[in-house]
């Protein structure tokens, strides 16, 4: 099994986040970012029963339900780095990057409405 993933350092998403705003950002950026928003959701809505994938980045089981363990999961959850930050921080509404094909879900609990933003 995977190790969990932790929560970043204040200081250094805050760092991260000034330059992703200015543009300035780098790769190692937006894999301290995924991985901080991931490691909030997993603590906000523990759980196995859905999979939130950002590519290539990390993935988390997350929301309680029935448990998966092997092959593809029930519920799945896939976006893209920079997707999943603007809907961690609030930039973004889940509904938003649904309805513009920025993210997708399929199954059971993938509604991630009541879990975000995570700032």
């Amino acid at each position: 099994m995977a190790a969990r993933l932790r929560p970043a350092d204040p200081a250094l998403v805050r760092e991260a986040t000034e330059r992703l705003a200015s543009g300035s950002h780098e790769r190692a950026d937006l894999k301290l970012l995924v991985k901080h928003y991931l490691a909030v959701l997993e603590d906000r809505a523990p759980g196995r029963s859905v999979e939130v994938r950002v590519p290539p980045y990390a993935a988390v089981q997350v929301i309680e339900g029935v448990r998966h363990t092997r092959g593809t999961p029930p519920a799945v959850v896939e976006t893209d780095a920079l997707t999943w930050i603007a809907l961690a921080t609030g930039a973004l509404a889940w509904i938003d990057a649904l309805t513009h094909a920025r993210a997708s879900a399929s199954g059971e609990r993938t509604d991630l409405t009541p879990y975000l933003p995570l700032t």
